[in-house]
């Protein structure tokens, strides 16, 4: 490893918001040189011809990783990450732009001090991209200087719609990820997983100290169809399906389950079954049965519920005319 500060970026048709990335990593004022690695994913639009221009540009800084067919979220990061000849790792999504120009400088102040820190985190903000309108992010579970990365595992593994650590504010040690990677490939390797962020943080915070930072450096864009943020319910479905499988898979390896960790699987089982429901996908509806039993998830009022709603042809399709009607009234009465 160098001691250089590498960058991954996952991007994926964002040609209206990429160059706005690159140039927000460029403006970095570091004392350590950085290189940037760009994870193009098979983009439809003029992404990649953006990021041949700036390879072109920054040749001895900007590595454009080879053209491949889709490969992902998963293996697109990944792969990037094993490209990497940094001490230190940072990303930023393709959609999204750091507006410090000190971020880098100030979190690897922390890394060089102090061993026992494998990641720091800083504050952050949302951009509606609709509007342009910036907006507070709430208030991070943890706003210590510093927290022992132990007691962040249940939060980190129970997250929905917050990051306990959003990765695209964060630097973290090469060295720490590696070891874990050649401890547990299937960790990072899983497809079905359908994320990447959620066991690089669980990761890093079980293995030392995290650091966090109260400085706003990163715009998170939302209004836009992210890995996450998808409209059809089967997307939806296989999103938290791979993601809450992956939080089940930690809690296993690592023997952590307790009442709200239970909450957290009934709360995702739910939601599985109303994804299904509105895409009134039967074989959605007995693969979220299936995960119930592999969760051993015990169910809820709410579970039973919708379990009863989609298991037969009467009321499934009378119970989605009732949705329909009541969304239509609702957005009637807005206007």
């Amino acid at each position: 490893m160098e001691n250089i500060i590498s960058v991954i970026v996952i991007t994926y048709n964002q040609e209206r918001t990429i160059g706005r990335t690159l140039d927000s990593i460029l403006n970095q004022r570091c004392h350590l040189p950085l290189e940037i690695i760009i994870g193009e994913d098979a983009s439809i639009d003029n992404t990649r011809k953006i990021c041949e221009t700036y390879a072109e540009r920054f040749p001895k800084m900007v590595k454009l990783m080879e053209k491949a067919p889709n490969k992902g979220i998963v293996d697109n990061y990944f792969d990037c990450l094993l490209t990497c000849k940094g001490k230190f790792i940072a990303d930023c999504a393709g959609d999204d732009y750091w507006t410090d120009p000190e971020k880098l400088e100030k979190e690897v102040y922390i890394l060089e001090r102090e061993p026992d820190v494998t990641l720091v985190h800083t504050a952050w903000q949302y951009l509606d991209e609709q509007t342009g309108e910036t907006l507070s992010a709430p208030p991070t579970l943890f706003p210590a200087p510093r927290t022992d990365g132990k007691k962040m595992l249940e939060a980190i593994i129970t997250q929905v719609e917050q990051p306990v650590i959003h990765l695209c504010t964060s630097l973290y040690r090469t060295s720490t990820i590696l070891e874990a990677y050649r401890e547990d490939t299937h960790l990072f390797r899983d497809k079905s997983f359908q994320c990447e962020d959620l066991q690089v943080a669980f990761t890093m915070a079980l293995r030392g100290k995290i650091a966090y930072l109260p400085d706003i450096t990163l715009s998170y864009t939302i209004g836009d169809t992210s890995a996450s943020n998808r409209n059809s319910p089967q997307k939806q479905f296989k999103f938290v399906l791979g993601a809450t499988n992956l939080s089940h898979y930690l809690c296993e390896k690592h023997q952590l389950r307790n009442e709200n960790i239970n909450r957290y699987f009934q709360r995702r089982v739910f939601a599985l079954f109303m994804h299904a429901f509105r895409a009134h996908d039967k074989q959605l509806r007995e693969l979220t049965k299936q995960y119930e039993r592999k969760w051993e998830v015990p169910p809820t009022l709410s579970i039973r519920l919708s379990g009863f709603i989609t298991s037969n042809t009467i009321t499934w399709p009378t119970f989605l005319l009732l949705r329909k009607a009541f969304v239509w009234c609702k957005q009637k009465c807005r206007h």
